[in-house]
């Protein structure tokens, strides 16, 4: 990693993950594989802040560890990539498994449960087909038909004020070791 730790992918221990890699990597690996308008491409980065956003709308009780693990939600990506569903499927339990592996070294790293609860997983993954819903539309040329098809049509409220702006990858890392620090303090 660029902070000189070195990341075993096979056995990930906590003492070896640092949020500016993740950031930095994250900010570097495109959603939609990299096809969507703009002049830059719209990184993990930019998706793990809006599926926060997103969470913290429809769940304004959460607690900011809650809001954490959101925005932690694909931090695995920033040494895996980030693999569209039907690619993950294909590649079969390793790949799963190796998420888990990931980001149960990230979760301790960072005070958070080893496992995402259930109820909070399932709670991420709403916020996660809504931003999925507002990417499709904005920025990968789905039209509307096509995006509800796919994720559902979200509450126009939801997303209101939430629209998708590219920016380059420092800008984006940038906003997540922000937001990151952010949260970390409002921790117990």
């Amino acid at each position: 990693m660029l902070s000189g730790r070195r990341l075993d992918l096979l056995d990930p221990t906590p003492v070896d993950i640092e949020i500016e890699d993740i950031a930095h990597g994250l900010a570097f690996v495109a959603r939609w594989n990299g096809q969507t308008e703009g002049d830059f491409p719209y990184s993990v980065a930019e998706h793990s802040l809006l599926v926060e956003a997103l969470f913290s709308r429809m769940y304004p009780n959460a607690t900011p560890a809650q809001q954490l693990t959101a925005l932690l939600h694909d931090a695995p990506e920033y040494v895996i990539g980030d693999m569209i569903s039907p690619v993950k499927a294909a590649v079969g339990p390793e790949y799963k498994e190796l998420d888990k592996r990931l980001e149960a070294a990230i979760h301790i790293r960072f005070g958070l449960p080893a496992l995402c609860p259930v109820t909070l997983k399932k709670r991420i993954k709403k916020a996660d087909m809504v931003s999925a819903y507002m990417e499709a539309t904005q920025i990968a040329g789905f039209t509307e038909a096509e995006a509800k098809k796919f994720f559902g049509r979200p509450d126009d409220a939801l997303m209101q004020g939430l629209d998708i702006h590219l920016r380059p990858p420092v800008e984006a890392r940038h906003a997540f070791t922000a937001r990151h620090a952010e949260l970390l303090e409002q921790l117990p």
